[in-house]
């Protein structure tokens, strides 16, 4: 399982200690300190749609509006942070946030 995220995001620290302490092997990857190439952006923003992007972050809260009219591939690419998070790609699934569903999805008890 790969999850995308921020080390400091403490929604994706629980989701990844959930998940490990449920049986998974979590490959974490802190998006600000590594940042996701141009296709992996793409993809998550094909997969996903307008949902990657996190409009209640303080990040989105911060932007101008011409910084929230561009496109979610270059916005995350200007402020990773502004990610949706988790992105969880666990063999076909594609999840996004660490919801009831989502912990459901992957047999995580709710």
């Amino acid at each position: 399982m790969s999850m995308f995220g921020l080390a400091h995001c403490s929604t994706c620290q629980k989701a990844q200690a959930e998940l490990e302490a449920a049986g998974w092997t979590v490959d974490f990857r802190d998006v600000a300190q590594e940042p996701l190439s141009e296709a992996e952006r793409q993809r998550l923003a094909a997969e996903f749609g307008a949902r990657i992007v996190n409009r209640a972050s303080l990040t989105w809260r911060g932007m101008s509006e011409a910084e929230r009219a561009a496109d979610p591939v270059a916005m995350m690419g200007a402020k990773p942070s502004v990610m949706k998070r988790p992105a969880i790609v666990a063999g076909d699934q594609r999840l996004l946030g660490w919801t009831a569903n989502v912990k459901r999805a992957l047999g995580v008890a709710v």
